[in-house]
């Protein structure tokens, strides 16, 4: 069965979407823990990062580099945050969360935004790529 992120690639479900190439998408998390919150993801479905071939592991890390900068430039913050989780969704993401202390790390803490709000989080982020 499809993952709710192959499901998003293939684009039956809507998403927030602030880059993309021919291998990876990047899209806002729609519970996010601060605004800009994103998730940067392979096209290809895998679980786990470290079952990713090593060049598709290097790929990923080097286009949430450039989706990270992008926010940095969109979203004031101090920082951005790097997280690899992975319980939720069988799915390899990495999350890049703007942050402002280290609470934003919490993924308990979230902070809604509107449908208006996530869109032009997104496009200020894509105007950034």
């Amino acid at each position: 069965m499809s993952s709710i992120f192959t499901k998003i690639i293939e684009g039956s479900i809507p998403c927030y979407k602030v880059a993309e190439t021919d291998r990876f998408i990047a899209f806002l998390d729609v519970n996010p823990n601060a605004p800009g919150h994103t998730l940067c993801v392979p096209k290809q479905e895998v679980d786990k990062i470290f079952d990713l071939e090593e060049h598709d592991y290097l790929d990923l890390m080097a286009f949430a580099r450039q989706v990270a900068k992008a926010i940095e430039k969109a979203v004031p913050c101090k920082r951005i945050g790097m997280s690899v989780i992975g319980l939720e969704v069988p799915h390899v993401h990495v999350h890049l969360i703007p942050l402002q202390s280290m609470a934003d790390m919490t993924f308990g803490k979230k902070e809604p935004q509107s449908p208006e709000q996530m869109s032009a989080t997104a496009q200020a982020i894509s105007a950034n790529i």
